[in-house]
Protein backbone atom coordinates (compact mmCIF):
# COMPACT_ATOMS: atom_id res chain seq x y z
CA UNK A 1 0.00 0.00 0.00
CA UNK A 2 1.31 3.46 -0.88
CA UNK A 3 1.99 5.92 1.89
CA UNK A 4 -0.65 8.63 2.44
CA UNK A 5 1.93 11.21 1.33
CA UNK A 6 2.24 9.57 -2.08
CA UNK A 7 -1.15 10.86 -3.25
CA UNK A 8 -2.12 14.51 -3.36
CA UNK A 9 -5.23 16.39 -4.45
CA UNK A 10 -5.24 20.16 -4.79
CA UNK A 11 -6.83 23.13 -6.53
CA UNK A 12 -4.91 25.11 -9.13
CA UNK A 13 -5.34 27.83 -11.76
CA UNK A 14 -4.52 27.33 -15.45
CA UNK A 15 -5.04 30.32 -17.75
CA UNK A 16 -7.28 31.75 -15.04
CA UNK A 17 -9.48 28.61 -15.01
CA UNK A 18 -9.95 26.63 -11.80
CA UNK A 19 -8.44 23.15 -12.08
CA UNK A 20 -8.35 20.09 -9.81
CA UNK A 21 -5.03 18.20 -9.75
CA UNK A 22 -4.59 14.62 -8.62
CA UNK A 23 -1.07 13.20 -8.27
CA UNK A 24 0.48 9.80 -7.72
CA UNK A 25 4.09 10.69 -6.92
CA UNK A 26 5.41 7.12 -6.84
CA UNK A 27 4.27 6.54 -10.42
CA UNK A 28 4.94 10.12 -11.56
CA UNK A 29 1.35 10.40 -12.78
CA UNK A 30 -0.87 13.48 -12.65
CA UNK A 31 -4.45 14.15 -13.71
CA UNK A 32 -5.96 17.62 -14.24
CA UNK A 33 -9.71 18.31 -14.43
CA UNK A 34 -11.51 21.55 -15.35
CA UNK A 35 -14.92 21.51 -13.59
CA UNK A 36 -16.09 24.75 -15.28
CA UNK A 37 -15.37 23.37 -18.77
CA UNK A 38 -17.66 20.34 -18.72
CA UNK A 39 -15.76 18.70 -15.84
CA UNK A 40 -13.22 17.69 -18.49
CA UNK A 41 -10.12 15.69 -17.48
CA UNK A 42 -7.80 17.34 -19.98
CA UNK A 43 -4.54 15.94 -18.65
CA UNK A 44 -3.33 12.42 -17.90
CA UNK A 45 0.42 12.94 -17.65
CA UNK A 46 3.24 10.52 -16.86
CA UNK A 47 6.74 11.92 -16.37
CA UNK A 48 5.38 15.26 -17.56
CA UNK A 49 4.02 13.92 -20.86
CA UNK A 50 0.29 14.35 -21.39
CA UNK A 51 -1.39 11.38 -23.08
CA UNK A 52 -4.69 13.21 -23.60
CA UNK A 53 -4.78 15.45 -26.67
CA UNK A 54 -5.43 18.96 -25.30
CA UNK A 55 -4.04 21.66 -27.62
CA UNK A 56 -6.29 24.51 -26.46
CA UNK A 57 -5.57 27.25 -23.93
CA UNK A 58 -8.27 26.85 -21.27
CA UNK A 59 -8.70 30.57 -20.75
CA UNK A 60 -9.63 31.15 -24.41
CA UNK A 61 -12.34 28.52 -24.74
CA UNK A 62 -15.20 30.67 -23.46
CA UNK A 63 -18.63 29.24 -24.16
CA UNK A 64 -17.67 27.60 -27.46
CA UNK A 65 -17.98 23.80 -27.28
CA UNK A 66 -14.52 22.50 -28.15
CA UNK A 67 -13.62 18.81 -28.05
CA UNK A 68 -10.37 17.96 -26.28
CA UNK A 69 -9.17 15.87 -23.35
CA UNK A 70 -11.99 13.60 -22.17
CA UNK A 71 -15.37 15.32 -22.75
CA UNK A 72 -18.64 13.87 -21.48
CA UNK A 73 -21.47 13.44 -23.99
CA UNK A 74 -24.81 13.50 -22.16
CA UNK A 75 -27.75 13.04 -22.03
CA UNK A 76 -27.12 11.65 -25.51
CA UNK A 77 -23.79 10.52 -26.95
CA UNK A 78 -22.90 11.33 -30.51
CA UNK A 79 -25.79 12.18 -32.90
CA UNK A 80 -29.58 12.28 -33.02
CA UNK A 81 -31.22 12.09 -36.45
CA UNK A 82 -33.96 14.59 -35.52
CA UNK A 83 -34.36 17.44 -33.06
CA UNK A 84 -36.19 15.04 -30.77
CA UNK A 85 -35.81 11.72 -28.98
CA UNK A 86 -38.07 8.95 -27.69
CA UNK A 87 -38.38 7.58 -24.16
CA UNK A 88 -41.06 5.55 -22.39
CA UNK A 89 -43.20 5.44 -25.53
CA UNK A 90 -43.27 9.21 -26.05
CA UNK A 91 -41.47 11.70 -28.28
CA UNK A 92 -39.72 14.67 -26.68
CA UNK A 93 -38.85 17.73 -28.78
CA UNK A 94 -35.61 19.69 -28.47
CA UNK A 95 -35.81 23.48 -28.40
CA UNK A 96 -33.19 24.82 -30.80
CA UNK A 97 -33.95 28.42 -29.79
CA UNK A 98 -32.28 27.83 -26.42
CA UNK A 99 -28.97 27.37 -28.24
CA UNK A 100 -27.53 24.96 -25.68
CA UNK A 101 -26.62 22.00 -27.85
CA UNK A 102 -24.26 21.87 -30.84
CA UNK A 103 -25.01 20.68 -34.37
CA UNK A 104 -22.80 18.63 -36.65
CA UNK A 105 -21.93 19.68 -40.19
CA UNK A 106 -25.22 18.23 -41.45
CA UNK A 107 -27.33 20.10 -38.88
CA UNK A 108 -28.01 17.16 -36.57
CA UNK A 109 -27.90 17.48 -32.73
CA UNK A 110 -24.56 16.16 -31.56
CA UNK A 111 -22.80 15.34 -28.26
CA UNK A 112 -25.56 16.35 -25.84
CA UNK A 113 -25.84 19.33 -23.52
CA UNK A 114 -22.87 19.18 -21.17
CA UNK A 115 -19.66 19.32 -23.24
CA UNK A 116 -18.77 22.81 -22.01
CA UNK A 117 -21.13 23.05 -19.03
CA UNK A 118 -20.26 25.36 -16.14
CA UNK A 119 -22.90 23.76 -13.89
CA UNK A 120 -20.55 21.26 -12.21
CA UNK A 121 -19.78 21.75 -8.51
CA UNK A 122 -16.90 20.18 -6.62
CA UNK A 123 -18.22 17.91 -3.86
CA UNK A 124 -15.00 16.09 -2.90
CA UNK A 125 -11.29 16.68 -3.32
CA UNK A 126 -9.20 14.40 -1.14
CA UNK A 127 -6.13 12.17 -0.98
CA UNK A 128 -5.16 9.28 1.28
CA UNK A 129 -3.51 5.88 1.22
CA UNK A 130 -6.16 4.59 -1.21
CA UNK A 131 -5.55 7.26 -3.82
CA UNK A 132 -6.46 10.80 -4.88
CA UNK A 133 -10.10 11.61 -5.63
CA UNK A 134 -12.07 14.47 -7.19
CA UNK A 135 -15.86 14.27 -7.42
CA UNK A 136 -18.04 16.86 -9.14
CA UNK A 137 -21.83 16.89 -9.17
CA UNK A 138 -24.30 18.42 -11.60
CA UNK A 139 -27.86 18.89 -10.34
CA UNK A 140 -29.49 18.70 -13.74
CA UNK A 141 -32.96 19.25 -12.32
CA UNK A 142 -32.04 22.77 -11.11
CA UNK A 143 -31.43 24.10 -14.64
CA UNK A 144 -34.53 24.99 -16.70
CA UNK A 145 -32.58 25.21 -19.97
CA UNK A 146 -31.33 21.63 -19.49
CA UNK A 147 -34.68 20.28 -18.32
CA UNK A 148 -36.37 21.87 -21.36
CA UNK A 149 -34.29 19.60 -23.59
CA UNK A 150 -34.24 16.45 -21.45
CA UNK A 151 -37.13 16.58 -18.94
CA UNK A 152 -35.88 13.86 -16.58
CA UNK A 153 -34.97 15.27 -13.18
CA UNK A 154 -31.66 13.75 -12.12
CA UNK A 155 -28.30 14.38 -10.53
CA UNK A 156 -25.05 13.30 -12.12
CA UNK A 157 -21.79 12.75 -10.23
CA UNK A 158 -18.46 12.05 -11.93
CA UNK A 159 -15.52 10.88 -9.83
CA UNK A 160 -11.95 10.88 -11.08
CA UNK A 161 -9.93 8.48 -8.93
CA UNK A 162 -6.15 8.06 -9.34
CA UNK A 163 -4.60 4.99 -7.74
CA UNK A 164 -1.54 2.92 -8.63
CA UNK A 165 -1.06 5.03 -11.74
CA UNK A 166 -4.54 4.16 -13.05
CA UNK A 167 -7.26 6.75 -13.60
CA UNK A 168 -10.80 5.54 -12.93
CA UNK A 169 -13.66 7.69 -14.25
CA UNK A 170 -16.87 6.73 -12.45
CA UNK A 171 -20.26 8.09 -13.48
CA UNK A 172 -23.29 7.94 -11.17
CA UNK A 173 -26.84 8.94 -12.12
CA UNK A 174 -29.61 9.45 -9.55
CA UNK A 175 -33.05 9.51 -11.15
CA UNK A 176 -35.42 11.84 -9.29
CA UNK A 177 -38.13 11.62 -11.96
CA UNK A 178 -41.31 9.58 -11.54
CA UNK A 179 -40.58 7.61 -14.72
CA UNK A 180 -37.59 5.53 -15.87
CA UNK A 181 -34.82 7.68 -17.33
CA UNK A 182 -33.00 6.52 -20.49
CA UNK A 183 -29.20 6.30 -20.25
CA UNK A 184 -27.52 7.08 -23.56
CA UNK A 185 -24.35 8.87 -22.51
CA UNK A 186 -20.71 8.43 -23.42
CA UNK A 187 -17.20 9.85 -23.21
CA UNK A 188 -14.85 10.94 -25.99
CA UNK A 189 -11.23 10.66 -24.76
CA UNK A 190 -8.55 11.77 -27.21
CA UNK A 191 -5.37 9.71 -26.78
CA UNK A 192 -1.92 10.51 -28.11
CA UNK A 193 1.53 8.97 -27.81
CA UNK A 194 4.94 10.61 -27.77
CA UNK A 195 7.54 8.01 -28.75
CA UNK A 196 6.51 7.36 -32.38
CA UNK A 197 4.65 9.08 -35.24
CA UNK A 198 1.00 8.16 -35.51
CA UNK A 199 1.41 6.28 -38.77
CA UNK A 200 3.54 3.72 -36.90
CA UNK A 201 1.10 3.19 -34.00
CA UNK A 202 -0.77 -0.08 -33.63
CA UNK A 203 -4.04 -0.74 -31.85
CA UNK A 204 -6.23 -3.43 -30.32
CA UNK A 205 -10.02 -3.39 -30.48
CA UNK A 206 -11.97 -6.10 -28.56
CA UNK A 207 -14.40 -6.74 -31.41
CA UNK A 208 -14.58 -8.76 -34.63
CA UNK A 209 -17.56 -6.92 -36.17
CA UNK A 210 -18.56 -3.33 -36.80
CA UNK A 211 -21.79 -1.53 -37.66
CA UNK A 212 -21.32 0.55 -40.83
CA UNK A 213 -22.53 4.16 -40.89
CA UNK A 214 -24.51 6.12 -43.43
CA UNK A 215 -23.08 9.16 -45.21
CA UNK A 216 -24.39 11.29 -42.33
CA UNK A 217 -22.80 9.01 -39.68
CA UNK A 218 -25.85 7.11 -38.48
CA UNK A 219 -25.81 3.31 -37.96
CA UNK A 220 -27.19 1.27 -40.82
CA UNK A 221 -28.27 -1.56 -38.50
CA UNK A 222 -26.20 -4.22 -40.26
CA UNK A 223 -23.06 -5.91 -38.95
CA UNK A 224 -19.99 -6.73 -41.01
CA UNK A 225 -16.59 -8.25 -40.16
CA UNK A 226 -13.94 -5.69 -39.27
CA UNK A 227 -11.29 -7.61 -41.17
CA UNK A 228 -8.39 -6.07 -39.24
CA UNK A 229 -5.14 -7.80 -38.27
CA UNK A 230 -4.30 -8.16 -34.57
CA UNK A 231 -2.87 -5.79 -33.58
CA UNK A 232 -4.06 -3.38 -36.27
CA UNK A 233 -1.55 -0.92 -37.74
CA UNK A 234 -2.83 2.60 -38.29
CA UNK A 235 -2.36 2.19 -42.02
CA UNK A 236 -5.22 -0.34 -42.00
CA UNK A 237 -7.77 1.85 -40.15
CA UNK A 238 -10.75 3.82 -41.38
CA UNK A 239 -11.58 7.09 -39.64
CA UNK A 240 -14.66 5.77 -37.74
CA UNK A 241 -15.81 2.41 -36.38
CA UNK A 242 -18.96 1.68 -34.37
CA UNK A 243 -18.57 -1.44 -32.23
CA UNK A 244 -21.82 -2.54 -30.51
CA UNK A 245 -20.63 -6.10 -29.76
CA UNK A 246 -17.51 -6.01 -27.63
CA UNK A 247 -15.56 -9.06 -26.51
CA UNK A 248 -15.30 -8.84 -22.74
CA UNK A 249 -12.51 -10.19 -20.57
CA UNK A 250 -13.22 -12.68 -17.79
CA UNK A 251 -14.07 -9.76 -15.48
CA UNK A 252 -16.77 -8.51 -17.86
CA UNK A 253 -14.75 -5.50 -19.01
CA UNK A 254 -13.58 -4.68 -22.55
CA UNK A 255 -10.00 -3.57 -23.21
CA UNK A 256 -8.66 -1.25 -25.91
CA UNK A 257 -5.10 -0.05 -26.40
CA UNK A 258 -2.88 1.99 -28.67
CA UNK A 259 0.87 1.49 -28.75
CA UNK A 260 3.83 3.33 -30.21
CA UNK A 261 7.44 2.19 -30.05
CA UNK A 262 7.18 1.32 -26.35
CA UNK A 263 4.44 3.54 -24.90
CA UNK A 264 0.98 2.07 -24.54
CA UNK A 265 -2.27 3.68 -23.39
CA UNK A 266 -4.99 1.25 -22.36
CA UNK A 267 -8.67 1.99 -21.83
CA UNK A 268 -10.86 -0.58 -20.07
CA UNK A 269 -14.62 -0.02 -19.96
CA UNK A 270 -17.09 -1.63 -17.59
CA UNK A 271 -20.02 -3.79 -18.81
CA UNK A 272 -22.55 -0.94 -18.65
CA UNK A 273 -20.49 0.69 -21.40
CA UNK A 274 -21.22 -2.09 -23.94
CA UNK A 275 -20.55 0.04 -27.05
CA UNK A 276 -17.50 1.83 -28.37
CA UNK A 277 -16.89 4.28 -31.19
CA UNK A 278 -13.36 4.45 -32.59
CA UNK A 279 -12.43 7.81 -34.11
CA UNK A 280 -9.08 8.18 -35.88
CA UNK A 281 -9.39 10.88 -38.57
CA UNK A 282 -6.58 11.24 -41.08
CA UNK A 283 -4.14 14.05 -40.45
CA UNK A 284 -4.73 14.28 -36.70
CA UNK A 285 -2.34 13.26 -33.93
CA UNK A 286 -4.77 11.22 -31.83
CA UNK A 287 -7.12 8.25 -31.62
CA UNK A 288 -10.35 8.13 -29.62
CA UNK A 289 -11.77 5.07 -27.86
CA UNK A 290 -15.25 6.26 -26.84
CA UNK A 291 -17.05 4.30 -24.06
CA UNK A 292 -20.80 4.54 -24.70
CA UNK A 293 -23.86 3.14 -22.98
CA UNK A 294 -25.73 2.76 -26.29
CA UNK A 295 -25.00 3.12 -29.96
CA UNK A 296 -25.41 6.29 -32.01
CA UNK A 297 -29.02 7.55 -32.22
CA UNK A 298 -30.31 4.72 -30.01
CA UNK A 299 -32.90 7.14 -28.55
CA UNK A 300 -34.61 7.29 -31.96
CA UNK A 301 -35.61 3.77 -33.08
CA UNK A 302 -35.82 3.53 -36.88
CA UNK A 303 -39.14 3.10 -38.68
CA UNK A 304 -38.30 -0.47 -39.70
CA UNK A 305 -38.89 -1.64 -36.13
CA UNK A 306 -35.25 -2.40 -35.34
CA UNK A 307 -34.22 -0.91 -32.01
CA UNK A 308 -30.78 -0.73 -30.42
CA UNK A 309 -30.69 -1.44 -26.67
CA UNK A 310 -31.01 1.54 -24.33
CA UNK A 311 -30.41 1.20 -20.61
CA UNK A 312 -32.59 3.02 -18.10
CA UNK A 313 -32.55 3.85 -14.43
CA UNK A 314 -35.79 3.38 -12.48
CA UNK A 315 -37.53 6.18 -10.63
CA UNK A 316 -35.57 6.74 -7.44
CA UNK A 317 -32.81 4.45 -8.71
CA UNK A 318 -29.08 4.82 -9.28
CA UNK A 319 -26.99 3.92 -12.31
CA UNK A 320 -23.24 3.53 -11.89
CA UNK A 321 -20.34 2.52 -14.14
CA UNK A 322 -16.64 3.22 -14.66
CA UNK A 323 -13.89 3.07 -17.21
CA UNK A 324 -10.15 3.06 -16.54
CA UNK A 325 -7.11 4.56 -18.27
CA UNK A 326 -3.51 3.59 -17.68
CA UNK A 327 -0.10 4.02 -19.27
CA UNK A 328 2.68 1.49 -19.64
CA UNK A 329 6.07 1.52 -21.33
CA UNK A 330 8.95 -0.83 -22.01
CA UNK A 331 8.34 -4.40 -23.13
CA UNK A 332 4.60 -4.21 -23.73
Amino acid sequence: MASPENYTAREDLVDGVGVLRLRDAARRTEVAIAPSIGNNAFEFAVDGRNYLWSPFALGKLGAKPVFFGNPLMAPWANRLDTHSFRANGRRYLLNRELGNYPLDDSGFPVHGLLVNSRAWKVSELAAGPEGAVATCRLEFWRHPDLMAQFPFAHTMAVTHRLKDGVLEVETVLENHALEPMPVSLGYHPFFRLHDAPRESWKTHFPAAEEMPLSATYFPTGTMIPMGLPEPAPFSSLKSVYVLPRLHARADGRAEFWVQGKAERITLVQGPKFPVSVIYAPAGEDYICFEPMTATINALNPPANGRADPVQSVASGGIWRESFWIHHSAGNV
